[in-house]
C-alpha cells in the first residue's frame, strides 16, 4: 500500500495542490543538471514521503542524504539542500562546505529554504563566510494533505513558540496557507476566530487578501464557504486526556508519524529478528477508514464480527456446492483479508496496554480532573506519581489538566509539587517547569476557576455516552465532550453569539468577519445546519467548512469532527488544518528543555 494518501474523495481537489507541490520539487532538481546530492532535513522527509516516493526523486539524478552534523560521503559535484529556516541547520551546511574546502573539493552548492529563506539564517552563513558559494531558493511548500480531510503546516513547535518565546513567525506561515488555498477554491466569505493567535491569523490573511487578491471572476462560488480559527491554549484539556478512539489510541501508544506506525515486525506476524515495519494508516485502508473514528471497545467487536463472518464463508465454501457468482463474491471479501489482519494485529497489541490496571486507573484520575470535584484526591494522585518516579511526561500531562481545570494551585501546593518534582526527576527539569509556568500551564491559583461554569454550559461532560451507536462528541473520550469541537458545533449551528458570555470566559479574544460578494453563498448566522438552509450549494455540492487548529489538533479531535459532519440535517463537509496533529505526550514534549 502506498505511504502517498489517495485523495480522490476529497471534499476540494487537494490532487491538484498535491501535484503542484511535486512538481515544483522535481522542478528544482531538472533545473539543476546532472547528478546531484539532494540533502534533506530529516523533519522533512517524513513529510516529502506524503508528496513525493523516493523512486521519483532518484529518477532525476538525485542521490538521497539526511543532513546531520557529519560530512556527507558522496562523489557528486553538486550539493543541493533542502531544509527548514533553522539556525541549528546552517551550522552543519556550514561545516559540511568548510570541510570539502578544507579537503580542497570544488563543488557547487544549492540552498533551497523550505517554505521561505529567512533573513536570521543567511546572517549565519554570511558570518561563516560561504553565503556567496551558495545559490539559495525557496520550496514553497506550506502544508501537506495527510489525508483527504486532513492538511498539516507542518509546524511542530508553533504552539511553544507563541506561548513561551512570544515568537510568532509561524502565525504568518499559517495565513499564507490558507491564503494559498484560496488561489485554488476562491476567497472564505466567512471567518470566525478564537484566541490570540488565531484572531492575528485572521488579520494577517486580511491584509494579504488587500495586497494580493484573489481574483475572482473566473471562480464562481468560493469552494470554503468557512474558516474556523482556534488557538490550541483555548482548549489544552482536551489533548492532556487519553483519547479513546482507535486511531487515538495508535497514536497515544505507538506515535503515528506522516501517516504510518513503525512497530516490531513480530507484532505484525512476521518473523524477522529485529526488524521494523512503517504500517501505513490513511483512507487508502478501507478497513481503517470505516473503524479509524470508532471508540476501540467498538473497534475489537467489529474486527471480531468481521473475522467470524469469513470464516462461516468459508465453511460454507468448503462444504457446500456454489454458484459462480458466490464463489466471485467469497474471492472478493479474501482480497481485504491483509487489511483484517493487519488490524486484527494492531487491536491485539494495543490491547496490551488498554487492558492493564493502570491504564483504567489513569482513566478514572483523568475524568475525577475534569469533573473538578475532588481537589485532595487529585493532588494525593499526582503526588504519590511524583514519589513513585513515573515517566516525568505522564506526570506532567495530569499535573496541567489538574492546574487548567481548578485554574492553578494554592501557593502552599504549586510550591511543594514543583520542588517535589525537582528533587524526584533532576533540578535540570527546571527551565521545562519555567516553560509551563509561562505558557500558563502550571501556575498559582489567583482567582477562582470558571471550568465548572464552562463545563456546564457547554455540556461537556456526557453521563452514559453510548460508544456504539454515539448520538454525541462525546465517545471519543468516553464521556467528554472536547471542548474546542463543541465551540466549533455552535459556530456552525447558530453562530458564537449565543455562547458570546463563554467565549469570555475562555483565554484570547475572538473575532467574526464576513465578506460580502456572493449573494448565493448562505449567510453568517444561517451557516448550514440551521433549517432554512437546507438547500444545496452550487450543484449538488455541500458547503465546506475549513476548520484550523493553530498549535496542533488530536486523531480524537477530527474524529469528533468527522462525526459532526456525518449526522443527518448537517449540510456540510470539514477540513481539518493544523500545525501538527499532536497528544498530550507530544505536546507537553515540546515544552521539555
Amino acid at each position: 500500500m502506498a505511504q502517498v494518501p489517495n485523495l480522490d474523495n476529497a471534499p476540494i481537489n487537494l490532487t491538484t495542490i498535491r501535484d503542484q507541490s511535486q512538481k515544483e520539487l522535481i522542478t528544482i532538481l531538472k533545473n539543476i543538471r546532472g547528478k546531484k546530492c539532494l540533502v534533506i532535513d530529516p523533519k522533512l522527509s517524513g513529510s516529502l514521503s506524503l508528496i513525493v516516493q523516493s523512486s521519483q526523486l532518484k529518477e532525476h539524478g538525485a542521490e538521497l542524504r539526511h543532513l546531520t552534523a557529519e560530512p556527507v560521503e558522496t562523489d557528486c559535484t553538486k550539493m543541493v539542500y533542502l531544509v527548514r529556516a533553522q539556525l541549528n541547520l546552517m551550522k552543519f551546511i556550514c561545516s559540511q562546505i568548510h570541510n570539502d574546502t578544507s579537503k580542497g573539493l570544488h563543488r557547487e552548492y544549492f540552498l533551497y529554504f523550505v517554505p521561505r529563506r529567512a533573513v536570521a539564517c543567511e546572517k549565519i552563513l554570511e558570518e561563516e563566510k560561504v553565503h556567496e558559494l551558495l545559490t539559495i531558493g525557496e520550496y514553497p511548500l506550506y502544508f501537506i494533505p495527510l489525508d483527504e480531510d486532513v492538511l498539516s503546516f507542518e509546524l511542530d513547535l508553533a504552539h511553544k513558540e507563541c506561548v513561551v518565546n512570544g515568537d510568532t513567525t509561524s502565525l504568518w506561515h499559517i495565513a499564507k496557507a490558507i491564503h494559498k488555498l484560496e488561489f485554488s477554491f476562491g476567497t472564505i466569505q466567512n471567518v470566525r476566530a478564537k484566541g490570540k493567535a488565531s484572531t492575528r491569523v485572521a488579520d494577517i490573511l486580511n491584509r494579504m487578501q488587500a495586497e494580493e487578491p484573489v481574483n475572482t471572476s473566473d471562480m464562481g462560488i468560493p469552494e470554503i464557504n468557512t474558516l474556523i480559527l482556534l488557538d490550541r491554549e483555548v482548549d489544552m484539556v482536551t489533548p492532556m486526556c487519553t483519547q479513546l478512539t482507535y486511531e487515538g489510541l495508535l497514536d497515544e501508544f505507538l506515535g503515528v508519524n506522516n501517516g504510518a506506525v513503525e512497530l516490531d515486525s513480530s507484532i505484525m506476524g512476521v518473523q524477522q529478528e529485529g526488524k521494523k515495519l512503517k504500517v501505513p494508516l490513511n483512507s487508502s485502508d478501507k478497513l481503517f477508514k470505516e473503524i479509524r473514528d470508532m471508540n476501540f471497545e467498538i473497534v475489537v467487536q467489529v474486527l471480531r464480527q468481521k473475522a467470524t463472518s469469513m470464516k462461516q464463508d468459508y465453511t460454507e465454501i468448503s462444504t457446500t456446492t456454489q454458484s459462480v457468482s458466490e464463489l466471485k463474491d467469497f474471492v472478493k471479501k479474501l482480497n481485504s483479508l491483509p487489511e483484517m489482519t493487519r488490524h486484527i494485529n494492531l487491536a491485539q497489541h494495543l490491547s496490551t496496554f488498554t487492558s492493564k490496571p493502570s491504564f483504567l486507573g489513569r482513566l478514572d484520575m483523568e475524568q475525577t480532573l475534569v469533573e473538578a470535584q475532588s481537589y485532595d484526591i487529585c493532588f494525593e494522585y499526582i503526588e504519590e506519581m511524583v514519589h513513585k518516579q513515573e515517566p516525568l511526561i505522564n506526570v506532567l500531562r495530569l499535573l496541567v489538566l489538574f492546574s487548567i481545570t481548578y485554574s492553578g494551585l494554592p501557593k502552599k501546593n504549586f510550591d511543594y509539587l514543583r520542588r517535589e518534582l525537582l528533587h524526584s526527576y533532576g533540578f535540570e527539569h527546571i527551565a521545562t517547569l519555567n516553560n509551563l509556568e509561562k505558557a500558563g500551564l502550571f501556575k498559582k491559583q489567583d482567582s477562582k476557576s470558571n471550568w465548572q461554569t464552562v463545563k456546564r454550559a457547554l455540556q461537556l461532560v456526557v453521563e452514559d455516552t453510548d460508544t456504539t451507536n454515539p448520538n454525541d462528541i462525546s465517545y471519543v473520550f468516553s464521556g467528554y465532550a472536547p471542548l474546542s469541537i463543541r465551540l466549533v458545533q455552535h459556530a456552525i449551528r447558530s453562530g458564537w453569539r449565543p455562547i458570546e458570555e463563554i467565549l469570555k470566559l475562555l483565554p484570547g479574544p475572538h473575532s467574526e468577519t464576513k465578506k460580502s460578494g456572493f449573494a448565493s453563498s448562505p449567510s453568517f448566522d444561517t451557516l448550514p445546519g440551521s433549517v432554512n438552509n437546507s438547500e444545496k450549494v452550487a450543484e449538488g455540492r455541500r458547503s465546506l467548512v475549513l476548520v484550523v487548529f493553530i498549535g496542533g489538533v488530536t486523531f480524537a479531535e477530527i474524529s469528533a469532527l468527522r462525526f459532526l459532519s456525518s449526522q443527518e440535517g448537517m449540510a456540510y463537509d470539514v477540513i481539518v488544518g493544523t500545525t501538527k496533529i499532536v497528544n498530550g505526550h507530544t505536546l507537553i514534549q515540546t515544552f521539555v528543555e
